[in-house]
């Protein structure tokens, strides 16, 4: 079933939490995202392949290989990413989009808007950061 949303539509906390129109943004948002990632994963291979020349001049190698290490550091990360997106893809078929893991809260709609991935609300997030402190000061 196809969602049209209004132009310029944005989701709005007068309206039901997570109805069809707001899971049809979300989904968007998160497949646009993805489609961007995995342009520049194409883009960063090409470039890749074709960075193949080996230089005579150390330092030139050095930082040919200083770039390519983090370019496959980025791709690395972008990868994950990717593995996060698709399973908020499937929440929002699910039906759990948009819900504290932890609580069954919902998410406020600024913070899925700025982190379409999330899984916590602020607070539950806040408090999950705060036990990783305690535990990584020991």
């Amino acid at each position: 079933m196809v969602v049209r949303l209004p132009k310029g539509y944005v989701p709005s906390e007068d309206e039901p939490f997570m109805n069809k129109r707001q899971r049809e943004y979300f989904r968007r948002k998160l497949e646009k995202w993805k489609d961007d990632i995995l342009h520049e994963n194409r883009e960063t291979l090409q470039h890749l392949q074709e960075e193949t020349a080996q230089h005579p001049d150390l330092a030139d190698r050095a930082s040919t290989e200083t770039e390519r290490s983090l370019e496959l550091r980025t791709r690395d990360r972008q990868r994950k990413l990717i593995s996060k997106i698709d399973a908020a893809l499937r929440r929002i078929e699910e039906g759990t989009y948009g819900y504290c893991e932890e609580t069954g809260e919902p998410i406020s709609l600024k913070r899925l808007d700025a982190r379409p991935i999330a899984t916590l609300s602020i607070e539950a997030q806040e408090r999950h950061e705060r036990r990783e402190k305690v535990y990584r000061d020991d």
